[in-house]
């Protein structure tokens, strides 16, 4: 069943229409087969089977047929093709290649119109590093092929699939002509299918201990993510989110980013789908879709393909795990794939449970974000990662809603947007006293051998000076600054250099885009200095006003727009010691 290798094995007629979900009877069928629905013959999902009724959503635009028509059954699950040519693509949700449907039908789809996830017409260079011979079973390496300038693509035996390689022969094929047999008649090809609803296994899950790097301070210092972690980063209308999952997409240290646009507005997902093609990765100097997969849904197409998207997109990064890579999966957003679970339930007549949801939202979203993880795959000596982050978009920005909460109780890493903060035009506009990662103790280990011993000592007293500024905006607000001690004077001018130097930043500075982690601990230790120095020099006798003052530290500014940081930030550190040494003077 899983490499969707069975023919049709029957034909029934519709008996029901209900937009996208459908009714067909005389139609022998099982959970989750692919059917062909009318004489347009438009993709559709087997859902349930009530004795002679079998329920069908269809993932196009149903409008115009009509009771009687055939419904054909492919017998074969919802798969995708996996193999090269995916990395640089741009599918719906259901893998049909934007690009290619825009040549076949312009700038509106049509329903009915079908096109491989691949090219099948392009030939691969494959050269075999598999023995003639040798037992094989799913997920060893049979080959490589350079699918993008220096990304290689390991072709691998299907997971389903294992037997004696009897042979195996290096060229140049295209994804459906035969590159080798099994001793029991199984031939492999550069391509296979995988049903996206069945997640692709591991030989062995691990703890995740190596942080997601992703150039975004208030990501990487505060709230940090692990490799194979889940996020989730939930937030109103206008807080951010699209920019923040863009930003991680372009900047993260992932090998391969599977960006699935899943019900969001038209002209943000144009916005993606322009800009993607033109960005460089900083690593490589070459183009990022060099290594990414884009998925565009739009709030505009089928309710039925938005639901398909994600499970679409996380089996393609479940592949690239598979060959060794770190893979980051962004879902933008994971509240538009509950409503289409929604808007499908309320079709078949499911009694619904909260806001309308259905009963087993909680369960989808925890299967989806447990596909997530970092391990050892079958065929490779190396880890693979998928790393997932979902935005969330509440209605209202009320956390308490049934998708925010559900997506709670599964993911570690919380990144709370705030629409206050983005008024303030604070971006990223991330809520510090609410947003949480529960990935701290985890990446200690990694952050004290590869940043410093003193790392995890730098974030606590951030997060300490933090919250003290919370507290005392609320006296400032009735008394006024002025009628603070001196020491809680100084605790709020620090606060404020955190917020401005460190938890601020310009998504659309060619250099403050991307911050390195080393960088952000330097300017943290270097806000740190200055209050140990400032609280000293109060301690001593200095005003208030004579310390708050002082310049230079707010100079570190502008270390962040600059390229010689390290340089500058010394400067201002010596610049700081004599403007404090005068004052005792």
């Amino acid at each position: 069943m899983k490499n969707g290798k069975q023919k049709t094995v029957s034909t029934g007629v519709l008996y029901r229409i209900a937009g996208p979900v459908v009714v067909a009877k005389q139609l022998a069928a099982r959970m989750y087969d692919v059917v062909r629905v009318g004489k347009e013959k438009l993709m559709g999902e087997v859902i349930q089977i009530d004795g002679d009724k079998v329920i069908i959503q269809v993932y196009e635009d149903t409008s115009g047929i009509t009771p009687g028509e055939p419904v054909i059954n492919t017998g074969k699950p919802l798969s995708v093709a996996l193999g090269p040519g995916l990395l640089t693509s741009i599918y719906d949700g259901i893998q049909r290649p934007l690009p290619i449907l825009e040549e076949k039908m312009g700038s509106y789809i049509l329903r009915g119109v079908d096109a491989s996830g691949l090219s099948l017409d392009k030939k691969w260079k494959f050269t075999a590093t598999a023995s003639v011979g040798k037992n094989v079973s799913g997920g060893d390496i049979l080959g490589e092929v350079e699918e993008t300038e220096g990304m290689v693509h390991k072709i691998m035996v299907p997971p389903d699939v294992s037997g004696k390689l009897i042979s195996l022969k290096s060229g140049s094929y295209t994804v459906e002509e035969i590159i080798g047999k099994l001793d029991d008649g199984t031939e492999l090809r550069l391509m296979h299918y995988w049903p996206v609803r069945y997640p692709r296994r591991l030989k062995k899950k691990l703890s995740p201990t190596i942080p997601l790097i992703t150039g975004q301070r208030i990501f990487d210092t505060l709230f940090p993510l692990a490799k194979g972690g889940v996020a989730a980063i939930p937030g109103p209308f206008g807080a951010g989110k699209t920019v923040s999952q863009q930003q991680l997409a372009k900047w993260c240290d992932a090998e391969i980013i599977v960006y699935i646009g899943c019900g969001e507005r038209g002209n943000e997902m144009t916005e993606v789908l322009s800009e993607f093609p033109h960005l460089i990765d900083p690593k490589t100097n070459k183009p990022l879709m060099n290594r990414t997969v884009l998925i565009a849904n739009t709030s505009n197409m089928p309710v039925a393909a938005r639901e398909a998207s994600v499970y679409t997109g996380i089996t393609i990064a479940e592949y690239y795990r598979d060959m060794g890579y770190d893979v980051a999966l962004m879902a933008d957003s994971t509240s538009r794939w509950a409503e289409a679970m929604r808007e499908i339930s309320s079709r078949l007549e499911e009694m619904p449970g909260e806001e309308g949801y259905p009963a087993y939202l909680s369960t989808r979203l925890a299967e989806f974000y447990e596909r997530a993880g970092i391990g050892l795959p079958f065929g490779v000596e190396k880890t693979g990662s998928v790393s997932v982050i979902g935005a969330v978009s509440p209605p209202g920005g009320d956390f308490s809603e049934p998708v925010t909460q559900s997506t709670l109780r599964v993911i570690k890493t919380f990144w709370a947007l705030d629409a206050k903060l983005a008024q303030r035009r604070h971006f990223p506009s991330i809520n510090w006293l609410t947003s949480y990662s529960l990935y701290h103790e985890a990446l200690s280990p990694w952050y004290k051998e590869n940043i410093a011993e003193d790392w995890g000592e730098v974030v606590k007293q951030l997060m300490i000076i933090l919250q003290q500024e919370e507290k005392l905006l609320e006296i400032v607000q009735l008394v006024g600054s002025d009628a603070l001690p001196d020491k809680e004077q100084l605790t709020l001018d620090v606060a404020r250099l955190i917020r401005e130097f460190v938890l601020q930043q310009n998504a659309y500075h060619e250099i403050d885009t991307y911050c390195t982690i080393e960088k952000s601990y330097h300017l943290m230790k270097l806000i740190l200095k200055y209050n140990d120095i400032a609280q000293g020099a109060l301690a001593n006798g200095i005003r208030v006003k004579t310390i708050l003052g002082l310049k230079t530290k707010d100079s570190i500014a502008e270390a962040k727009f600059t390229k010689d940081w390290k340089q500058l930030l010394a400067s201002i550190e010596k610049d700081m010691e004599r403007e404090f040494a005068q004052l005792h003077r």
